[in-house]
């Protein structure tokens, strides 16, 4: 329900919920996300104490979210069942990983191969590890042109991003595949332009030592790599030989201490055009290689 406050009670409010524990950004994000301030409104708030304001939410709602959110470390975007990503908005819940910011690189690198129609006329892709769907989403709207593949082991990671994807593009789009990374498209083996993924890549024993609002809330399935962390990397690089078309590019996610292992990776993979990219923070998270381009099979 809506209320009408002045702009010092926000204030007040605000720094009384800061007073509880938590980081600011994230009870700024909850305005925003559930209450309709704005970032900008929010600062001009400070220049205009007794300005009004209509909130979308009542606080007393927004309080016990926030109370919600700092007793049981279950984080806000599963509370606020939403997450802004990129450009879209994305539907989240409990067991489907919530998207990150640095994610949005990955998006843009996969974009960028696609460039000056480097995959072709009318190219396919992959997004094997899908989770919300919220680089299928990104893909798709990126690549109208091209046909785009969702994968995901979990069912119900599977249903979300359908519900994500209907919601944002307003079509069904995407071919939306329920299976372990290649096994759930390998009737599209040796044709696929594009392959991106984010899979899961924590080593285990770091895993088990992340702060309770990831570990004991966000799905072990999409975060957890095993031992080192490179279980599910090594086998979506040792498929992509067989999973993607000649000359096509295959584009990874890891731990940020995983560049080289992973670069090595794609190497014995036997992959060309093996290069390391960094993440928002200037740190080596992401790696990109290609199919040999086969001549006998090169596209005009």
């Amino acid at each position: 329900m809506a209320e009408l406050l002045t702009a010092k009670a926000v204030l007040s409010w605000r720094q009384a919920m800061l007073g509880q524990g938590g980081e600011s950004s994230a009870l700024d994000w909850l305005l925003d996300l559930k209450g309709g301030l704005r970032w900008q409104q929010l600062q001009a708030l400070r220049l205009y104490p007794e300005s009004e304001i209509a909130l979308e939410q009542d606080l007393g709602t927004l309080e016990q979210i926030w109370r919600q959110h700092l007793e049981q470390a279950i984080p806000l975007q599963y509370l606020v069942g939403r997450c802004p990503w990129r450009d879209i908005e994305l539907e989240v819940a409990p067991g489907v990983l919530i998207p990150r910011q640095e994610t949005e690189v990955l998006v843009d690198l996969a974009l960028d191969c696609a460039k000056g129609d480097q995959l072709g006329s009318a190219p396919r892709w992959a997004d094997l590890g899908t989770g919300s769907g919220c680089i299928a989403i990104a893909l798709a709207k990126g690549l109208p042109n091209a046909q785009g593949f969702a994968v995901d082991r979990s069912a119900e990671a599977l249903r979300q991003a359908e519900r994500n994807a209907r919601a944002i593009l307003g079509s069904a789009c995407l071919d939306f595949r329920e299976g372990d990374w290649w096994d759930a498209i390998r009737d599209q083996w040796g044709q696929l332009d594009l392959v991106v993924s984010n899979p899961p890549y924590i080593p285990a024993a770091v895993w088990a030592q992340l702060e309770p609002v990831v570990r004991e809330h966000e799905p072990e399935l999409a975060l957890n790599g095993g031992s080192d962390g490179l279980e599910a990397l090594r086998t979506i690089a040792g498929g992509a030989a067989l999973g993607l078309a000649p000359g096509g590019w295959l584009l990874l996610e890891h731990h940020y201490d995983q560049s080289k292992a992973v670069l090595e990776l794609l190497e014995a993979a036997g992959l060309v055009n093996v290069q390391a990219h960094k993440d928002l923070e200037g740190v080596q998270r992401f790696a990109k290689a290609q199919r040999p381009l086969q001549p006998e099979q090169n596209r005009p």
